[in-house]
């Protein structure tokens, strides 16, 4: 079965979640939470989306978020991609 269609609409609030696989950690230190923050930042330049409320812990995280412009898909998956394509190890972004 598959999940209902987000609904989109302008100002809305959404809580978003993300978790690591099998409860593995995705941040691992005092670094890794401030290049996610960095992340974050240009999240709400990029996508024009208000963060509220952040919530980091060592195998997810937690936001709540508002979006003027109905693009919660699109702004999710951009961050995904920004959070995917660092290497918090080096701290350096990885371009494939």
């Amino acid at each position: 079965m598959s999940r209902p269609l987000r609904i989109h609409y302008p100002d809305a609030w959404y809580h978003v979640m993300n978790r690591g696989r099998r409860g593995e950690e995705i941040f691992t230190g005092k670094n890794d939470y401030t290049a996610f923050i960095e992340l974050l930042k240009e999240l709400v330049e990029d996508y024009n989306v208000k963060i509220a409320a952040y919530c980091l812990m060592t195998n997810h995280y937690h936001l709540l978020v508002q979006t003027p412009d109905a693009n919660i898909s699109r702004s999710m998956k951009g961050v995904k991609s920004l959070f995917d394509s660092f290497d918090f190890l080096t701290g350096l972004q990885v371009c494939f």
